[in-house]
């Protein structure tokens, strides 16, 4: 991922080709006997891998951030289609995916994220969690670019003080 994020077109390649048998196994296991639906989720997650890999943190395990992509899009899929999980799988599909260790670290970053501006919290959340870019996050809370940014730096410069006990 990151000799693709550097210009280098074959590892980008490479990336996705290995990707392809994650993917289909990742979906084929919460989508069984849906192999069409399979196939869509694959090429949709590729997609948006490739269309935001900006927004990969070269400091964290690209396998996490991938996973996350997939979930997203698998979610998409469930609420386009109307599709219910029984709750006898529900159990399972979130143990398997570390929801429990995601919920509890997606708790502590809105408390963390309480103790600033809305405007700070929102710009974090949408550039640093949700993965969005500057632009579009801008443009979601209807403000400049370099608004987003200020507010990112400044949150940021904020939460790093409370941590630190100041």
């Amino acid at each position: 991922m990151v000799r693709g994020l550097d210009g280098d077109a074959a590892a980008q390649n490479a990336l996705l080709t290995a990707l392809l048998p994650l993917l289909r196994s990742f979906f084929g296991r919460r989508l069984r006997g849906a192999g069409d639906d399979v196939e869509d989720l694959v090429q949709d997650t590729l997609i948006a891998i490739h269309t935001r890999r900006a927004s990969y943190d070269r400091d964290r395990p690209f396998t996490a951030w991938a996973y996350a992509v997939a979930r997203y899009k698998m979610i998409d899929h469930f609420r386009r289609n109307r599709h219910h999980v029984p709750f006898e799988g529900l159990e399972e599909i979130l143990v398997a995916e570390g929801f429990q260790d995601a919920a509890s670290a997606q708790m502590d970053v809105d408390k963390l994220l309480e103790g600033i501006s809305p405007k700070q919290a929102r710009a974090i959340r949408q550039t640093k969690i949700d993965g969005l870019s500057v632009a579009e996050a801008a443009e979601s809370a209807g403000i400049s670019e370099a608004d987003v940014k200020v507010s990112v730096h400044r949150g940021l410069k904020a939460l790093a003080e409370r941590l630190k006990g100041k």
